[in-house]
């Protein structure tokens, strides 16, 4: 009787680490369906494929070429995006890994990887992940001097992203927050996260200056949105990755693109981003202890109804 009611008060406790995320873009579903829309020139720009050196089952190719120009806009670009409710005073967490091809291509000019962008026409967005030389940056608000972060570009090995974004265009209440290859990379910063009126969505793939003559490969696997560090924190450490550095900050000035084109070609078997996760995709590893032992009360009540100890 103890254990019975030991565990009926722990049942009563708020089950905070069991809550889902928000929309799962892991591929997982072995298609492109979980996204809302794809930009790409051919149907070999964009590929699901078996996850080369990965726990999860599948992740994304990207490959962009010379002259990939899917919606008739500065640069070349293959990549997907997704609504997912980023409007002004919600706060989400994202996870996502990306590996850059061993032959990757090195270049002295911008290579978005991972960017929220306005749903305006025009200008670089608030948010972006890029490539510039042989470091990856993050960059704020659209300008060369809001580059908070930068790591050395490491090909051929799987880079864990964990970012925390409260979206508002307010720069005392908008922040991000970024965890990289398991570790805090970038502590909580204030900024203006959203333009004023505007709201944001996801894109992911690669967007690059239209000048790189060299075909550029990366692979993304695992994108999760969720509403706590929790449901998102990988479950798989990454390789530890080397050490983040004060940014030197690349000038992307007047090259700063935009990405937006409302006219994108659009894949079949939407999925709505409040129940886009399956039901089985949580991981057992991220439940929190009240959680654990919830379950395993649960045992022990099936184990008394059918006579046992």
């Amino acid at each position: 009787m103890k254990r019975i009611g030991m565990v009926a008060l722990l049942l009563t406790l708020p089950l905070v680490a069991l809550a889902s995320p928000v929309w799962k873009g892991d591929f997982e579903s072995g298609d492109l369906s979980q996204w809302t829309g794809k930009q790409e020139v051919a149907s070999d720009r964009l590929q699901v494929v078996s996850s080369p050196d990965r726990q999860s089952q599948y992740a994304l190719k990207v490959t962009v070429r010379k002259g990939d120009d899917p919606i008739n806009a500065s640069g070349n670009r293959n990549e997907l995006f997704h609504y997912g409710n980023e409007t002004e005073g919600s706060e989400y967490y994202y996870k996502w890994s990306t590996m850059f091809a061993p032959d990757f291509p090195s270049a002295n000019t911008w290579q978005l990887f991972t960017q929220w962008h306005q749903d305006g026409t025009s200008g670089s967005p608030p948010l972006e992940f890029y490539a510039w030389g042989e470091n990856i940056y993050l960059r704020l608000e659209g300008r060369d001097d809001r580059v908070v972060w930068s790591a050395p570009l490491v090909r051929d090995q799987w880079l864990d992203f964990v970012l925390h974004v409260k979206w508002s265009s307010d720069p005392e209440v908008g922040f991000v927050e970024l965890y990289y290859n398991g570790e805090l990379a970038l502590p909580q910063e204030f900024t203006p996260t959203l333009f004023g009126g505007m709201q944001n969505y996801l894109k992911q793939g690669l967007y690059r200056d239209e000048s790189i003559d060299s075909v550029g490969v990366v692979f993304h696997s695992g994108m999760e949105q969720a509403t706590s560090l929790e449901d998102v924190f990988p479950t798989v450490a990454g390789a530890p990755g080397p050490s983040s550095t004060s940014p030197q900050t690349p000038g992307m000035g007047s090259q700063a693109p935009s990405s937006m084109n409302p006219g994108a070609e659009m894949p079949g078997d939407l999925v709505d981003p409040a129940v886009g996760c399956s039901a089985s995709g949580g991981s057992v590893g991220g439940l929190g202890l009240f959680a654990a032992l919830a379950l395993w009360g649960g045992r022990i009540f099936k184990r008394r109804a059918r006579g046992g100890s």
